[in-house]
């Protein structure tokens, strides 16, 4: 028998390595209160940022 030869369905899909590792709830969390932080910044400056017009 080949031990590196795992049977199908054990080898854990980028998806789920995913869910595990990287969306969990503390990242998730962490993520929304920059996203909301962000927001509140955006919506409470006096003028629209300068970076934004740069390009045209």
């Amino acid at each position: 028998m080949n031990t590196h030869d795992p049977t199908p369905g054990t080898q854990p899909t980028l998806l789920q390595w995913f869910r595990r590792h990287i969306f969990t709830r503390e990242n998730l969390i962490a993520l929304a209160i920059c996203l909301i932080l962000i927001a509140l910044v955006i919506a409470t400056a006096d003028s629209a940022p300068q970076w934004i017009y740069q390009g045209y």
